[in-house]
């Protein structure tokens, strides 16, 4: 495995890491911090974030949602709201794989539906490629 592969697989990881942690609370300071990590709904389906992938947005979908993050542990009410943002379509992937979301194609962000912690092939090709 390529140097940039091993390298791309070590960010997977971590970012499975943050994944599983979901939302918690902490810091040096005393004060509770929001570490929630990024993910979206769109048609029925969860999305999270994938980084370091090339990829290419073509067409808009429509609308994916991002719940607000409670980091809070539940014990307090959440004032954040759910938020909106365009769904795009990614170049010769699936919507049912893949999207990128943002307010424009410019800043779309890379996300994926997967469960567990194995990312479908087509999204490992994209990631190990030079």
């Amino acid at each position: 495995m390529s140097w940039c592969g091993r390298s791309a697989s070590a960010l997977l990881a971590a970012a499975m890491v943050m994944t599983a942690a979901g939302c918690t609370a902490g810091g040096d300071s005393g004060e509770g911090e929001a570490s929630c990590a990024f993910e979206v709904t769109y048609q029925g389906r969860a999305y999270r974030d994938v980084a370091n992938v090339e990829f290419t947005v073509t067409d808009k979908l429509g609308t994916a949602t991002q719940s607000p993050c409670d980091d809070t542990g539940g014990d307090e009410a959440t004032v954040e709201k759910a938020t909106r943002e365009s769904a795009y379509g990614v170049k010769g992937l699936s919507p049912e794989t893949a999207i990128a979301v943002g307010g424009s194609p410019k800043d779309a962000v890379f996300v994926v539906s997967y469960s567990g912690s194995t990312l479908p092939p087509e999204i490992r090709k994209l990631i190990d490629s030079p």
